[in-house]
């Protein structure tokens, strides 16, 4: 069995350690390994030489030999690797060339030689102390009292000094940084370098040889101490030899040196390291206070954990999951005597404890819980049985899923799932759109329908997911496979719809299928991956915080596709099987519990095997297995025994490409029947179980094109499973309601038309719901999105315009109590759509306006209680005015000249006559104009103001809380906001500027932290983000809060769209023809 496969990528550093000395001529030879990622992979070697020609392990039998201490394995006992030809001159040495701490050397004669015992533990050794009580002194002088024991130590000292950054990471001071890096380096040969002589005299049962090194000791161990420790996690090392004899379950272990590990199973095949014939052992340690050093190491490129001397490890189990391979699993604990005196007063070798209240009561929690259960249990069970005396048959259901009916997608829909993911306790779907990149969030009802839906990005080509809840916060999250990224995206959701930016964790290559569980029984759930052309499956452990480990790999079969997870063998512990889609066959992997996995069995089935389930089929409390065989027509059902193995195959027609299978009672007879999504002939089948295991009854039911994915939930609340399927080729997904019962209306996506360019918000069918409304420039239309009172909104309604438009403003401009819109024309012209009863839209008329007019609002001008149109005329320096007469129409245009090139205009009583007035953004002119109205519609001339450069966007709000209105000014030309605060007498004061991000473009007013300060967002559409600059009580912006939008945000607005009392944001995104919605989650 090999331990892993290698994609060559990268430098992966291999790590040697030593269990016996010999004086041979074995040695290692330097390369560089191009593997996946630069991680250090400890394997104990049993050779000690100079020469490093070549590598040969010595085969040496040990089993008459006595024991002795763990870290004896390594006169060198660090991590990282050889690479490079041998060093000719030492002022030429680069630090980063070669890295043999963890390759242990047996030296010539003339050289130190270890003690041939193996020592597990002695617990009799003295602790390290009195290095503490020595003074913190630098670099150069900590080491020398140990220039005449290392070689031309001075030289190195300097190098590292040198080579040191002046502002350290973590808070360092130069000299500790140094230690750490001198620690780091390899000597010349054929000279001992000093974390070779330095952890050769800690593994000796007398401390007086450490005395020398107790100043470099102090100093050393104070950086180490400062450095976090990592999380909780595994790290490896490994030995050439079979060691299980001398690690039974129980053995305390103590490593006395500074031992360095990795945190990745990445064990190369080749000779040089473990290998994969001969005899070899790996430790996996559960340790508590690792440190990363990478930061301070002279391998800045390789992940390194170093574990301080005294480490202190119980052995907790063996596996040999294949021939001559030996895996030991040792646990970090916190000795109760002093192994190590900290460095200074106050210092923690070890992370601080949490307590939690569960924790406590872990053990009586659950015994009062099974009490309680237990009682309710026998009295529910006795009053049912004296009121049943008979069994009543169960209802059968013969044409569970009539109906077929289709809503909108994303490009390639190829995976859906469901979860209530804005927790309103009714089933939403999720569905992976490939081509798009995106997934598409569609949110239920409860009656079966799902009439809204939000876009999500990911990485490149996306093609499964699973939810759960990774970071413990009730919240659903996602995990996704992105094929082309070879990563996995992790989105944590926040309960309100909206999901954090994606997380992403590197894995191999074409990753294909994801399941998560709780591997390592820790109860942080981890993540395995299928890698389809690495032939590989990863490993990703979590985090209590809902972050994940990097990778471990382990071999599969060719081409693994899909994999689910479940405990086969019922030894507690979760197993996992993969489809090898590229050989016929799937893998059974068993779990040891600590998040790692021993041998596999392989069973063959169908042609292309493409998903797997299990369930127990045959009711006898064992798990089977049922295989999509997407080459053929059937699919394969392997009927499962006690000990997790399984019979071999019996297959079952399907209809053509069966490429998805789920389970579920369909027909509520208690048994688990399955469905199937067929690729080729755009259906799915259902095949009902009889009982024994077998699946001879078929229905089939149409479906969209290529049907992809497909999954069962009670969609419409009637207890009865539905189904929804993914159609890849036609960018829809079918819903299939179980018993004829449940409605469906069309699904409205994000995405909008053709380069979309302008938008407002508005409640246009009198729902006392927020809507929007989008114009679309390229394709000539108007989108009205319909919005529902949790944020998401219900069907889009495309309107066909006459005109290629530009700008839209909303109004009741007919008095008949429904929402009409106006919008401005290429053509220079403006139209009126008046809106009716059932959300329709008619064209009225349009009206004649300058040249290229771009922006228009609509307000009362002259005090009739009827609206009127105001819009900017870009090319001929003018605004517009159109009186409207209340029945839809306007009067003829009247013009007032403004600045160069407006843009953005805004209306209000700035000088409280009672009379609206007006504020224009001249874009060329580096000004603002402001018009004070007659109360008539006419106005007074222009008084200008300066701004920035390029103004293109103007609001008005009181944002110093005097009840007197102020102006904000965005210009783009110079990347900044002005503020100009207003007087009593409608004027303002000069401009006061912000830094923003490049290209404001949209500025929205809102209190959006809920402070009782009016704050602003930005929308900058160059750095496609928005950003929140935050009022405060000294009428200052600070505070910026940044989020990502889609390419080239062109317009936004705000409203309360989910009824929270809160100010929310819509943001559309002209080139990816999309919408971005941001939910406000303050409290």
């Amino acid at each position: 069995m090999t331990i892993n496969d290698i994609d060559n990528h990268r430098h992966l550093m291999a790590v040697v350690l030593d269990i016996e000395s010999t004086d041979d001529e074995s040695s290692i030879i330097r390369e560089n390994i191009d593997v996946q990622s630069q991680h250090s992979i400890i394997v104990l070697e049993d050779s000690k030489s100079n020469d490093r020609q070549d590598v040969k392990f010595d085969d040496t039998k040990i089993e008459n030999e006595p024991i002795y201490k763990l870290n004896d394995y390594e006169d060198i006992n660090r991590d990282l690797i050889a690479q490079t030809e041998k060093v000719a001159d030492k002022t030429n040495i680069n630090c980063k060339q070669h890295n043999e701490r963890m390759v242990d050397k047996t030296h010539s004669a003339h050289n130190r030689k270890l003690t041939k015992t193996i020592n597990i533990d002695k617990l009799d050794s003295d602790p390290i102390i009195g290095y503490a009580q020595e003074r913190l002194l630098p670099l150069a002088k900590a080491c020398a009292s140990l220039c005449s024991i290392i070689y031309d130590l001075s030289f190195y000292v300097q190098k590292a000094l040198h080579e040191t950054p002046e502002e350290p990471a973590n808070e360092l001071t130069i000299d500790e940084s140094a230690a750490i890096r001198l620690y780091t380096m390899e000597w010349e040969e054929p000279h001992r370098s000093l974390y070779s002589e330095l952890n050769h005299t800690l593994k000796k049962e007398s401390r007086e040889n450490l005395r020398p090194y107790f100043k470099y000791l102090k100093l050393l161990v104070t950086a180490l101490v400062k450095l976090p420790c990592v999380p909780p996690l595994t790290i490896w090392r490994g030995v050439t030899k079979n060691l299980s004899a001398e690690f039974p379950p129980g053995t305390i272990v103590t490593w006395w040196a500074f031992s360095s590990c990795t945190t990745e199973l990445t064990v190369l095949e080749s000779n040089m390291y473990l290998g994969n014939t001969g005899a070899r052992t790996l430790f996996s340690v559960e340790a508590i206070n690792g440190r990363r050093v990478r930061d301070h190491s002279c391998f800045v490129t390789e992940e390194e954990i170093i574990l301080l001397p005294g480490t202190r490890m119980i052995v907790q189990s063996q596996l040999s999951p294949a021939t001559d391979l030996y895996i030991i699993h040792l646990k970090q604990v916190i000795p109760e005597d002093v192994l190590l005196e900290p460095p200074f007063e106050g210092a923690l070798l070890y992370p601080k404890p949490k307590y939690y209240w569960y924790r406590k009561k872990r053990f009586v929690i659950p015994l009062c819980l099974i009490a309680i259960l237990s009682i309710a249990a026998i009295i529910i069970s006795s009053v049912l049985g004296t009121q049943f005396g008979s069994k009543i048959p169960a209802y059968r259901c013969t044409d569970p899923n009539p109906l077929s009916m289709s809503s909108e997608t994303g490009q390639s829909p190829i995976y859906v799932l469901s979860g209530d993911f804005n927790n309103d306790n009714k089933v939403d779907l999720a569905v992976l759109n490939q081509v798009d990149q995106s997934i598409d969030l569609f949110y239920g009802n409860g009656q079966g329908t799902f009439p809204s839906q939000i876009t999500l990005v990911t990485g490149l080509t996306p093609l499964s997911m699973i939810a759960a809840d990774f970071d413990h916060d009730q919240n659903i999250d996602l995990a996704v496979t992105n094929q082309i990224d070879k990563t996995i995206s992790i989105l944590y959701g926040n309960g309100n719809a909206a999901f954090l930016t994606q997380t992403t964790y590197t894995v191999g290559k074409r990753p294909r299928s994801v399941t998560t569980g709780y591997f390592s029984n820790n109860h942080t759930l981890d993540l395995i991956v299928t890698n389809y052309n690495d032939n590989t499956i990863s490993v990703l452990l979590g985090t209590d915080d809902g972050s994940f480990q990097l990778q471990r790999t382990y071999p599969a079969g060719k081409g693994p596709r899909s994999v689910i997870s479940d405990d086969f063998n019922k030894d507690n512990n979760l197993d996992f099987v993969v489809v090898n889609q590229g050989e016929n066959t799937i893998s059974v992997f068993f779990g040891n519990g600590n998040g790692v996995f021993g041998s596999y069995l392989r069973y063959a089935v169908g042609e292309s095997p493409d998903s797997v389930i299990a369930h127990d089929f045959n009711n006898d409390t064992i798990l089977d297995l049922a295989v999509a065989n997407y080459g053929g027509t059937t699919i394969s059902v392997l009927y499962g025994n006690d000990e997790g193995t399984f019979g071999f195959q019996v297959t079952f027609e399907a209809g053509n490409g069966p490429n998805s299978i789920i389970a579920s009672d369909f027909n509520n007879d208690g048994q688990e029947d399955l469905v199937v999504a067929n690729w080729r002939d755009n259906t799915v089948s259902v095949l009902f179980n009889n009982g024994n295991g077998s699946f001879h009854q078929r229905q089939t039911y149409a479906t969209g094109a290529t049907p992809s994915a497909v999954i069962a939930a009670d969609f419409n609340k009637d207890y009865r499973m539905d189904l929804a399927v993914t159609n890849y080729d036609e960018n829809t997904i079918s819903i299939l309601i179980n018993n004829n019962s449940g409605q469906f209306e069309s699904q409205i996506r994000y995405a909008t038309g053709k380069k979309p360019r302008n938008m407002i918000s508005n409640d246009f069918n009198n729902d006392n719901k927020a809507d929007l409304a989008v114009i679309n420039e390229a394709d000539g239309t108007i989108m009205l999105i319909l919005g529902n009172d949790d944020g998401t909104f219900q069907a889009r309604v495309p309107y066909l315009l006459k005109k290629t438009s530009s700008s839209i403003a909303s109004g009741d401009f007919n008095n008949d109590n429904k929402l009409d819109l106006a919008v401005t024309n290429t053509d220079n012209t403006v139209s009126i759509l008046l809106g009716d009863t059932y959300k329709i839209f008619q064209i009225s008329m349009s009206y004649a306006t300058g040249i290229n007019p771009t922006s228009i609002i609509s307000t009362d001008l002259n005090n009739d209680n009827n609206l009127d149109l105001i819009l900017v005329n870009q090319d001929d320096n003018n605004l517009s005015i159109f009186i409207g007469d209340g029945h839809g129409s306007f009067q003829n245009s009247t013009t007032y000249d403004v600045g160069k090139r407006p843009i953005s205009i805004v209306s209000y009583d700035f000088n409280h006559d009672k009379k609206m007035d007006l504020a224009v953004a001249n874009y060329d002119g580096k000004n603002i104009s402001i018009l004070f109205g007659n109360g008539d519609g006419t106005f007074e001339s222009q008084i200008m103001y300066k701004s920035g450069t390029n103004p293109c966007s103007i609001i008005s709000i009181d944002l110093n809380n005097d009840n007197l209105m102020d102006l904000i000014v965005a210009n783009e030309g110079e990347n900044t906001i002005s503020v100009l605060f207003g007087n009593t007498n409608g004027t303002f004061q000069n401009q006061i500027k912000y830094k923003t991000n490049k290209g404001p473009c949209t500025l929205l007013p809102g209190d959006f932290n809920r402070d009782m300060i009016m704050d602003i967002a930005v929308v900058d559409k160059r750095s496609t983000i928005v950003e929140l600059l935050f009022g405060t009580s000294n009428m200052t912006l600070e505070s910026q809060k940044i989020y990502p939008t889609g390419n080239w945000p062109c317009s936004a607005i705000s409203n309360d769209f989910n009824e929270d009392g809160k100010i929310d944001l819509a943001v559309i995104n002209r080139d990816s023809n999309s919408i971005f919605i941001f939910l406000n989650t303050c409290q």
